[in-house]
């Protein structure tokens, strides 16, 4: 029984830090240069199936076909993931933009996106792992996949240690006792 517990404690601190690194990776800028981030529509289907999560690399440079993830026009907490469909260069300044279209879309996106809104390129998605990304991203998910999985744990560890405190406790006491016990024996 106790060798079951222990395999369950280790998974779901696997799985806690699994989540954890995933929510880093789609929040903060990291030196590895990789983020991710849930798919939230059809747009790309079928390379990118609704519900995907996409692992982006930054790049110096991006082609026409890749897919790419950018910064929304409106909002930096959008982000869409379309594929490269036209490069231009602006004759005055030499400012590169991209148009971009979404593969089940039939037109090009109507916005040309500026390289300095280009996060970065899709190495590889994994089906539906963005559902669960984008429920951790929630408050109920966040309490219920992180706060209170570390708070058992946290629970059980400072339990675990009580009882060796009181065991350290318990044999001190003893040895004392036994001593006293020698000692009376002496006179």
């Amino acid at each position: 029984m106790k060798k079951i517990l222990n395999l369950v404690y280790w998974g779901i601190l696997i799985i806690i830090l699994l989540i954890a690194g995933v929510l880093v990776l789609s929040t903060f800028d990291t030196p590895l240069n990789i983020r991710v981030f849930s798919v939230q529509s059809g747009s790309m289907e079928p390379a990118i199936r609704l519900g995907s999560l996409v692992v982006v690399r930054g790049s110096e440079t991006y082609g026409i076909g890749d897919i790419v993830t950018v910064v929304g026009e409106r909002t930096v907490k959008e982000t869409v993931t379309h594929r490269i469909a036209e490069r231009v260069v602006d004759p005055d300044n030499g400012r590169i933009s991209y148009r971009l279209k979404g593969d089940a879309n039939e037109e090009a996106d109507r916005e040309l996106v500026p390289s300095g809104r280009v996060i970065g390129k899709v190495i590889f998605s994994m089906p539906y792992v963005g559902y669960l990304v984008s429920f951790v991203q929630s408050q109920v998910g966040f309490m219920a996949l992180i706060i209170i999985p570390a708070t058992i744990l946290i629970y059980s560890e400072l339990m675990v240690i009580k009882k060796e405190i009181r065991k350290m406790f318990f044999k001190k006491r003893k040895k004392a006792d036994e001593d006293m016990e020698e000692e009376e024996e002496d006179e």
